[in-house]
């Protein structure tokens, strides 16, 4: 460093005497005014120090490089530094969730861009969670997929997660399937390993209301919706979207209830209050991300059909 520091100066020198002597040369012999001349002579130092700023951001970029290594030698041992968790903890689950996105023409692009987003965090909690469930995206085509490859080109290697062009009744047996959706009269009590979940895919704004209960029974299969009425409370419109219909089942596998699982997912500003309580707020979000000023908040506009019964 000092070396290269000392040539360049050397150098910048040296040419600084050589232009002392002999002028700066104006373009066709024209007289420069003092700010030509200021101007010139600054654009020779910026080139001649080309080659010291160069190595000055190699030394940077080595010292980034080397505090990261430290960093992570220090991490070591105390636990993993990041949300993900290590493969060894996970315990794989059976259970088959369908993100259904069968309804790309009923939206429009905004709508489709939501529903991406929400798809994307899915896929990342699924990532991380204790019983990943086996994850699929059935229906992928048109607006959505050209969305995935514009905002992002990396889906084409996600891992465990099952992606089709074909109808999720073309990929799973028709008595495997149960539809989640609110206008069904059924109500899951228990999740059953052996079924395959359905979320719609849809970010409507209420404007297709019931659309995915009568394409369930349309198609013969099954349908039911979650059972947030029996624990839960809410000052807002009960409408969940497809990312937290994903989540709360996530937490139910791994916590063995469906109110804690509902506690832990819903927003707070639906302002849940279980439903055994005098209204008392219970409400305990526990991802940052739902936070009324993240970029991620998915607010009343961004709700899919998993409409929920009063």
């Amino acid at each position: 460093m000092a070396d290269v520091s000392g040539e360049a100066a050397a150098s910048l020198r040296q040419r600084s005497e050589s232009r002392s002597d002999t002028g700066v040369a104006a373009p066709g012999n024209q007289t420069l005014s003092k700010r030509q001349k200021k101007k010139l002579l600054k654009q020779q130092k910026w080139e001649e120090e080309r080659e010291l700023r160069k190595h000055r951001r190699k030394e940077r970029k080595q010292q980034r490089k080397l505090q990261r290594q430290n960093t992570q030698l220090e991490n070591r041992g105390d636990g993993p530094s990041s949300r993900k968790r290590p493969c060894t903890e996970a315990m794989p689950s059976t259970l088959r969730l369908l993100v259904d996105c069968s309804f790309d023409d009923l939206m429009l692009i905004k709508d489709v861009r939501k529903l991406h987003k929400q798809i994307q965090r899915c896929y990342a909690e699924n990532r991380r969670a204790s019983h990943p469930v086996q994850f699929y995206l059935t229906s992928l085509g048109g607006q959505l997929k050209q969305s995935m490859d514009e905002k992002d080109k990396g889906w084409v290697n996600w891992k465990d997660i099952t992606i089709k062009a074909e109808h999720y009744s073309e990929v799973v047996a028709k008595d495997e399937l149960v539809y989640l959706t609110s206008d069904s009269p059924n109500v899951v009590e228990e999740l059953d390993q052996k079924k395959a979940y359905v979320i719609g895919g849809l970010v409507d704004h209420n404007h297709h209301k019931g659309i995915s209960y009568e394409r369930a029974k349309e198609l013969g299969i099954g349908h039911a919706q979650l059972p947030l009425s029996s624990f839960v409370k809410m000052n807002s419109r009960k409408v969940l979207a497809v990312n937290h219909v994903f989540e709360i089942i996530l937490a139910y596998l791994e916590k063995g209830s469906w109110q804690e699982a509902f506690f832990t997912v819903l927003p707070q500003r639906k302002g849940a209050v279980a439903v055994s309580q005098d209204g008392t707020n219970r409400q305990e979000n526990q991802d940052d991300d739902e936070g009324p000023n993240s970029d991620s908040n998915l607010d009343a506009a961004e709700k899919t059909v998993i409409r929920v019964q009063n």
